[in-house]
């Protein structure tokens, strides 16, 4: 079931939900069913003309794989232009309890643009704590201007019917927990890569 605007409220009140929002009241950014997060100011671009493949099994060995790109100056945009894929970072960091998910979700204003907000990702998990990595493709004909401080993506929040035996923060497995800046895949941590349980 989806928390409503109350709900949300009152889980931001007891701790179920936390959200770290700099420079801002992210209670301001509740609606009926979501609460909206920022664009940070930080990018990946993919470095695409020195890598023939995207391997995963030889994602360890990719250095060089991106380019961190950070925007200084108010103001100023990062354009995503057509077809590209770049990865970019909410501005909060969100924090969930042992019961909670979340989903993330473009807004309708940015998507009108051609931008999208997550390949696949769009799941968060019980137990996670961290900024949230966006996987943003513009698939329009024309360049768009992302300005960090604009409201980017929607998280709606789930409860689930018990708390998490194993919440992602206590997983042994889980690669993402804490980040700050965005994240390049890390499929190569997975346990099938690491033991080559593949099928034959």
């Amino acid at each position: 079931m989806i928390l409503s605007d109350r709900d949300i409220k009152k889980a931001l009140k007891a701790g179920r939900i936390a959200v770290e929002s700099p420079g801002s009241d992210h209670e301001a950014n509740i609606h009926a069913s979501s609460l909206d997060l920022r664009l940070g100011k930080y990018f990946k671009v993919y470095e695409h003309s020195k890598f023939a493949v995207l391997d995963p099994l030889k994602m360890d060995s990719f250095k060089g794989l991106t380019k961190m790109v950070e925007i200084t100056t108010p103001e100023e945009p990062f354009i995503v232009h057509p077809g590209d894929f770049v990865l970019g970072v909410t501005l909060e960091s969100v924090k969930l309890g042992d019961d909670i998910v979340a989903r993330v979700e473009g807004r309708s204003s940015l998507g009108r643009l051609g931008i999208i907000v997550h390949s696949t990702a769009g799941f968060i998990d019980a137990g996670f704590e961290g900024s949230i990595t966006l996987e943003i493709t513009n698939i329009n004909r024309m360049p768009v201007a992302l300005y960090p401080g604009m409201r980017v993506c929607q998280l709606a929040f789930e409860e689930m019917t018990s708390p998490a035996e194993v919440p992602y923060n206590k997983k042994a497995s889980s690669k993402y927990q804490g980040q700050k800046l965005p994240e390049e895949s890390r499929l190569s941590m997975d346990p099938e890569f690491q033991k080559g349980m593949f099928v034959a």
